[in-house]
């Protein structure tokens, strides 16, 4: 059965999901500088990499679309055309459920059906445990497959498509937030020479895990995953705009974000040693 499944973009959660004999396809495989840490990620997850998306996708039943969150409507649109019909779309892209409507049209009007997935915590180390929700007409279809190919937590959240990215798009306002939030405040307490007395006081008042591990971890992802994470934050902006709670925090968020992810350096190990390069002259004008 792992023939009949196929996965569109096969970056961090596309590995972390895959299984052997299943079917990939990420553009990055088009482009000369990437195609050979793609191959290489082929070979390693034991899938079957294609060279276009009409080869991934022909003949599969199921397609695990985990693209980034500016691609994920464009890849509806663009490979709907290539879907057998009645093949599920199982969209788990981080993108507003305006997003995900757009990208349904798109797939039912090629006679696809398709599945809003959110996925709700990060892919590393759970993998295939991940929590996963699902919404939509065909969710009990696509959590059976799921089942089957060893996800071991999604189920089904009451609601058409759009009611599981909701609960993603929401649940980020807070987890992002908290992110660029802690930037922004150990940052600026290293600037005033006062990061030691700042954690502490935030210790004080919270004790489930230390501060200063937070800021580590917070800055690592941000480094690491800022871009990603600012094209989710977009979502969420547009997620909170239509019902009309708000969002400038989410758009400061955005750009906080965005700011770290576009350094493009490896993040060094260490509170201390992150905030020295993000506090160096040239990062500081960056960010």
């Amino acid at each position: 059965m792992s023939h009949h499944a196929a996965f569109i973009g096969f970056g961090e959660a596309g590995r972390a999901f895959a299984w052997s004999g299943a079917r990939a396809f990420d553009r990055k495989t088009d482009e000369p500088a990437s195609r050979g840490e793609m191959l290489a990620a082929y070979a390693l997850a034991s899938v079957d990499g294609a060279e276009s998306a009409a080869a991934a996708l022909a003949g599969a039943q199921t397609i695990l679309c985990l693209v980034t969150a500016d691609q994920a409507l464009a890849a509806a649109r663009d490979y709907a055309r290539f879907l057998q019909p009645g093949a599920l779309w199982l969209d788990m892209n981080s993108v507003a459920p305006e997003t995900k409507r757009a990208a349904a049209q798109a797939i039912e009007a090629a006679d696809g059906r398709y599945v809003d997935v959110a996925v709700l915590a990060p892919v590393h180390p759970a993998r295939r445990a991940v929590p996963l929700l699902a919404s939509g007409p065909h969710a009990d279809a696509a959590l059976a497959l799921l089942g089957g190919f060893g996800f071991t937590d999604a189920r089904r959240i009451e609601g058409d498509i759009g009611a599981a990215s909701a609960v993603k798009m929401i649940r980020s306002v807070m987890v992002k937030g908290i992110e660029a939030l802690t930037a922004e405040c150990v940052i600026a307490a290293e600037a005033a020479g006062v990061r030691n007395e700042v954690l502490a006081s935030l210790d004080a008042s919270e004790k489930a895990r230390g501060w200063a591990d937070r800021a580590d971890y917070n800055l690592e992802r941000m480094l690491a995953h800022g871009l990603r994470r600012a094209a989710e934050m977009e979502e969420v902006v547009k997620t909170l705009d239509a019902l009309g709670t708000g969002s400038a925090m989410s758009r400061g968020t955005v750009e906080r974000q965005r700011a770290l992810g576009c350094l493009g350096i490896a993040a060094p190990k260490g509170l201390a040693a992150k905030l020295a390069v993000l506090l160096s002259p040239k990062q500081e004008k960056a960010a």
